[in-house]
């Protein structure tokens, strides 16, 4: 006889939050069904397996897992009144081919998995994704087995065609559709030989993109800019900023506390994948920051841009940052233009920029350290778009005769 019991398990996700699961054990094997739901350790009763009421929402979650375990209950006696032996993978399959989950159903369970992993800003822009692909079927319900590649290119040409997307974010609408599948599959949600994706198949190819950043000149226009509004220069300082500590991005430029330097050095956390970076101060921006230690009084920030946000709130913070990129891009603009600087200019555009003037100065091991890259494939791929001297060279040694 197959067992159902509600567990917490011990690998948490990036929010340091742990997932409520539903076991089923027979035979001394187990398998677990994911709720989605995650929450602190501290919330967890072990004894009574259920959410503890300090918790502030352990009464909606308490009644959701009930429900869970008698759904989960219900199946499990179903199937083992079937006279033919099933392993405790057969019965998990049977509860999940029953939920009636299609592809919208599990694209909720990765937002909401986005969400608990505190990944705002992602969020935001994949809620639009899903919603512009249901236009595109006319339809909420999509049963797996009619997500097609046929179904998935002619997605692509609406999107490149009637909505006149670039090639690039299309690109990233499949990418999204594909992750929602293997999320599927690995729940036992999706059979595997349903996956619409690969050779033979919807192929997804990353058009290279072309990756424009400012020369030393255009910089040193920014550096001694003069007569810019007091929005229009803060909106400089920050991108400098920025620029100086080889892009680091604008979420945590503007993040930035007096706290996270000490001796010379800057040390902070980044938003993006959690790594800890420490990076010497360079002197220009020391100029920057003196400025604004002199008329600092932004609750411990270095910027004022977050100043009364609750920076504990990470969807808060995540909509104010998109908030002020927006307005500091718009004063960029101005700026840029008032400058003489022809190029566009946005807070991204500081990253190119230093990958455009270390171009194949610096040994690509250390870039990566400074881009903070994973991968050194990463940092080789972005650096691609800055490094021309070899093919210039090889060009001139032919048509210079």
């Amino acid at each position: 006889m197959a067992t159902i019991r509600v567990v917490l398990r011990k690998k948490k996700n990036k929010a340091g939050r742990f997932p409520i699961a539903i076991r089923i054990t027979k035979d001394r094997k187990s398998s677990y069904l994911n709720t989605g739901q995650y929450i602190d350790e501290k919330f967890w009763d072990e004894k009574n397996r259920n959410v503890r009421k300090s918790h502030p929402n352990s009464k909606m979650l308490n009644n959701f897992i009930s429900t869970k375990v008698a759904e989960a209950n219900d199946k499990v006696l179903k199937s083992e009144m079937n006279p033919e032996y099933q392993t405790v993978s057969d019965i998990k399959t049977k509860i999940i081919a029953t939920k009636g989950l299609d592809f919208f159903a599990v694209a909720e369970m990765h937002l909401q998995n986005l969400k608990n992993r505190n990944k705002h800003h992602q969020y935001d822009t994949e809620i639009g994704r899903i919603k512009k692909f249901k236009e595109f079927l006319d339809k909420d319900i999509l049963p797996f087995n009619k997500l097609n590649s046929t179904v998935l290119k002619k997605f692509e040409t609406f999107l490149l065609h009637k909505k006149k997307l670039a090639p690039r974010t299309v690109v990233n609408y499949l990418i999204l559709i594909r992750t929602i599948f293997n999320l599927a599959i690995s729940e036992s949600i999706a059979d595997r030989g349903l996956y619409p994706f690969g050779k033979g198949k919807m192929t997804i190819k990353i058009p290279e993109a072309q990756k424009i950043g400012f020369s030393t000149d255009e910089i040193q226009k920014l550096e001694n800019a003069e007569s810019l509004t007091e929005a229009q220069q803060k909106a400089v300082h920050v991108w400098l900023v920025s620029f100086y500590f080889a892009g680091i991005r604008v979420g945590d430029v503007l993040k930035l506390k007096w706290s996270d330097f000490n001796d010379g050095r800057l040390l902070y956390r980044m938003n993006k994948n959690s790594k800890l970076v420490s990076l010497k101060i360079p002197d220009k921006a020391i100029e920057i920051f003196n400025h604004y230690r002199k008329n600092s009084n932004y609750n411990g920030l270095v910027f004022p841009q977050l100043k009364g946000v609750n920076l504990n709130d990470t969807e808060e913070v995540s909509k104010r940052t998109q908030s002020i990129t927006r307005n500091l891009n718009r004063r960029l603009k101005i700026a840029g233009k008032s400058l003489g600087i022809q190029k566009n200019i946005s807070m991204h555009i500081a990253r190119h920029s230093f990958g455009n003037i270390s171009g194949d100065k610096i040994p690509i091991q250390m870039l990566q350290k400074l881009y903070r890259h994973s991968s050194v494939t990463t940092t080789i791929r972005y650096q691609a778009n800055f490094i021309h001297k070899d093919a210039d060279d090889a060009l001139d040694s032919v048509v210079n005769f």
